[in-house]
């Protein structure tokens, strides 16, 4: 992987020399715009709108609009300048519970590593936080950007999410909600955690596929062998106006309405018969 940063953890007067290498990558399947006449890529040009005409990187310069069409202009020397932009240190200035803080806060990911001579208080951090159970609130500038960030241990490897401040996270309030009167019944509520228990499982993230991206790659060698491509029509789901009866539709179909899945259930006889031949032979 790419180192993307190079800088250093700050743990009070400790300094640990660390790399910073992104956690996760997204795979989508792209498609380029083409001319429909020729079939060739379309590009897309760096065009100034009062000149006309096309402008090369070097005649690029960064500006901020603080009216409609007025602009203040910084070089990149400024830019450099700004406060802390040229910092390279992780500074930690809280230890906290995971638990504590709302997953809208999580960013990105990225793994950190240690750099040279770093080694042995890494390790020491990353035993510490371990032990304590406790994950570092820190602050890191990246590019031009200040970061709050979250450092925390995940397989044996000190990770950095990157987080929003509380600025940055929008308020609930801005969502419409209606219907904040409605009472829910007994039974409706009753049914609903049945569904939650008949879903119930430990989180396993091998298990899930991005089945759509798979569909599309497949279409997409079908085209490149030349065969036809005949999509099917979505299934339509069945119409239940009636939550209750929707409720029961969606219990009947992921176990049964006695509580568990079959399997579950099976696993749970299992167990009691099991117990009760213990108890026969005196044992427990």
């Amino acid at each position: 992987m790419r180192t993307i940063w190079k800088g250093a953890i700050s743990f009070g007067l400790v300094s640990i020399p660390v790399k910073l290498f992104p956690a996760t990558e997204r795979k989508e399947v792209k498609f380029s715009y083409l001319h429909s006449k020729c079939k060739s890529p379309i590009k897309y040009k760096r065009f100034c709108s009062s000149c006309e005409q096309e402008v090369d990187w070097g005649e690029i310069i960064r500006g901020y609009e603080f009216e409609s069409g007025k602009y203040v202009i910084f070089d990149q020397e400024e830019l450099e300048r700004f406060p802390q932009g040229r910092s390279k240190t992780l500074d930690i200035v809280d230890f906290v519970s995971l638990e504590e803080i709302d997953p809208v806060f999580f960013d990105k990911t990225y793994y950190l590593a240690p750099g040279e001579t770093g080694e042995k208080p890494y390790i020491l951090l990353r035993q510490t936080m371990e032990e304590t159970g406790k994950i570092a609130i820190a602050r890191v500038v990246i590019r031009t950007r200040e970061n709050l960030a979250a450092i925390r241990v995940h397989n044996g490897i000190l990770t950095m999410e990157t987080m929003f401040f509380p600025d940055e996270v929008r308020s609930t309030d801005l969502v419409p909600l209606e219907g904040r009167g409605i009472t829910i019944h007994e039974n409706e509520l009753k049914m609903a955690r049945q569904l939650v228990d008949n879903l119930a499982s430990s989180f396993e993230p091998e298990k899930y596929r991005d089945e759509y991206r798979e569909r599309v790659l497949n279409m997409i060698q079908a085209k490149v062998a030349g065969q036809k491509i005949e999509v099917p029509d979505a299934p339509e789901k069945a119409k239940i106006v009636d939550l209750m009866e929707a409720l029961r539709a969606s219990v009947q179909m992921t176990g049964n309405e006695g509580g568990k899945s079959e399997g579950q259930g099976e696993k749970k006889k299992k167990t009691s018969r099991g117990r009760k031949k213990k108890e026969k032979a005196g044992i427990g």
